[in-house]
């Protein structure tokens, strides 16, 4: 049973999500965690506007919010978001920092691919889209190898292809699909 599906975007990545998120059910059992690089002044719009697409709980995520279901946490403009986990708390949660940037970018999809990984190992689904770098191809590594399940976006279907086409060149990727067929294979296989 998975536990988390984190997502990574960038160049295009707003038009993607919508997709996404459009085509998820209000009743989805899994929390979706999102890093889209955004300019580091950029305010709540990205949260407002992707809601408009969600039947789910769109929030800008908190230092030490606990991850539940039911809703798609996005990390802040300028902080990178981290997966902790809960220790002697109940939980894993959610971490924010102000470490350096991460292949040039903060949030940094590696940096909450990675951290996921460590702590949900199998349990995590990694998903990148569209972008014009290579951020969250170390992270699909992590994810793999920890035997958690990676797709990405068909390159032929994202307005920038460089992100997806790196994960799928390093070997780091058990699956490619067409956008608008990702909702759909994420809620197959994250049923009960």
């Amino acid at each position: 049973m998975f536990k988390l599906i984190v997502i990574g975007t960038s160049l295009g990545g707003l038009h993607a999500l919508q997709v996404l998120l459009n085509l998820l059910p209000k009743s989805f059992p899994v929390p979706v965690a999102i890093v889209q690089h955004r300019h580091k002044g950029s305010d709540e719009i990205l949260r407002a506007l992707l809601q408009n697409y969600s039947r789910l709980i769109v929030k800008e995520t908190q230092d030490k919010e606990d991850i539940l279901p039911g809703f798609v946490y996005l990390a802040p403009a300028n902080y990178h978001l981290l997966v902790e986990d809960g220790g002697i708390a109940p939980c894993p949660h959610f971490a924010l920092s102000i470490d350096d940037p991460v292949t040039y970018a903060r949030p940094s999809i590696d940096v909450l691919f990675e951290t996921a990984a460590d702590v949900y190992a199998q349990k995590v689904i990694g998903v990148l889209l569209t972008g014009a770098n290579y951020d969250g191809v170390q992270g699909m590594t992590r994810i793999k190898a920890r035997g958690g399940k990676t797709l990405v976006e068909d390159p032929s279907t994202a307005f920038c292809p460089i992100m997806p086409e790196a994960a799928i060149t390093a070997g780091v990727v058990d699956k490619i699909l067409p956008l608008v067929g990702i909702a759909d294979f994420l809620v197959k296989i994250c049923q009960f």
